[in-house]
């Protein structure tokens, strides 16, 4: 994992904990948690889906010159 990858996931933890407050300005300690983690978890989900994505059209790039 790159140091990037993990700041992404960082933001992503943060961002879902700040919509949780919005949302609900009493939330439990362990709905901020459950709300950090899940940030984490999507965040690096997204990076890996891009990171796919970006690969796979590489690959596509390469056959159509090869075509």
């Amino acid at each position: 994992m790159s140091i990037p990858g993990t700041l992404g996931e960082i933001a992503g933890a943060a961002a879902a904990v700040e919509a949780l407050e919005k949302a609900d300005p009493n939330a439990s300690l362990l709905t901020k948690g459950m709300a950090a983690v899940a940030g984490f978890k999507g965040a690096g989900a997204l990076e890996a889906l891009i990171e796919r994505r970006t690969q796979d059209g590489a690959g596509d790039s390469e056959q159509a010159e090869q075509a």
